[in-house]
């Protein structure tokens, strides 16, 4: 018997959502959901999918149709719970990239690029004052945490206070912050000779909480590395795993 993760409460959520967004609910969606889920936690084939769920092939091509649409990161949006903005953590995350990942069609955006440890896919989040994602960004590895950090205060859109490590220190980054009046609690480099009078020692400590929601995400063994060819397929993975941290956290 293969394990299962949808409770009666999160399936309801889920169902509901699908429904809003006019999605198709047939008898088995909810075991074609699981499926999904399966393949998320265990980063196994879709092939692998346990034949009491169902077909292989039927789970794949919902997953695919829907994240063709854009219907995973509606989901997310609507399932997410109330924001609590007093603190807005960011940080970005590399992903190691499989092998597999590799040969996807031309035209189709990847988000893969070379660094250090090879080729690797890097995961930009903002999170809340409880550590819960807010939403993120995908881009390739070779992507500096800095070149992301104003579309992650656009996503943001309003915050008492902006958190994150010395990788943002530019004053385009503390501009935009301030542009969505927000205190930006970020440290200096240590070549810096600019004063830093918003510092504050109590709240860059809370930065911990980016880290946990980045290590819950790749408790999802489909998130922590990454095998998926084609951006919007491993972005639409990311957004399932945060849609169920927060029903998870409800």
């Amino acid at each position: 018997m293969a394990r299962t993760l949808l409770t009666d409460d999160i399936w309801q959520q889920i169902q509901e959502t699908m429904r809003f967004h006019g999605c198709y609910c047939s008898k088995n969606s909810r075991n074609i959901m699981e499926a999904i889920l399966w393949k998320l936690r265990t980063g196994a084939t879709w092939r692998d999918i346990p034949e009491e769920f169902c077909p292989w092939k039927t789970a794949y091509n919902r997953f695919n149709r829907w994240a063709t649409k854009g219907l995973w990161d509606k989901f997310f949006l609507k399932l997410r719970g109330s924001l609590d903005q007093e603190w807005v953590f960011i940080d970005g995350s590399y992903i190691r990239v499989h092998q597999h990942a590799s040969g996807a069609r031309h035209g189709f955006k990847r988000a893969i690029g070379k660094s250090r440890g090879g080729s690797t896919t890097k995961i930009h989040l903002a999170t809340d004052a409880n550590g819960l994602p807010i939403d993120f960004k995908i881009t390739g590895g070779d992507v500096h945490d800095s070149q992301v950090a104003e579309q992650l205060i656009d996503l943001v859109d309003s915050a008492d206070y902006l958190i994150a490590d010395k990788g943002y220190d530019a004053e385009h980054i503390r501009a935009s912050a301030r542009n969505r009046k927000m205190i930006s609690i970020i440290p200096l480099r240590s070549n810096s000779k600019r004063l830093n009078p918003d510092f504050d020692k109590y709240l860059y400590r809370l930065r911990h909480l980016v880290e946990n929601a980045f290590a819950r995400l790749k408790h999802f063994r489909a998130i922590a590395t990454r095998f998926d060819k084609l951006a919007r397929n491993y972005q639409s993975m990311v957004y399932i795993a945060c849609l169920f941290i927060w029903c998870k956290a409800k």
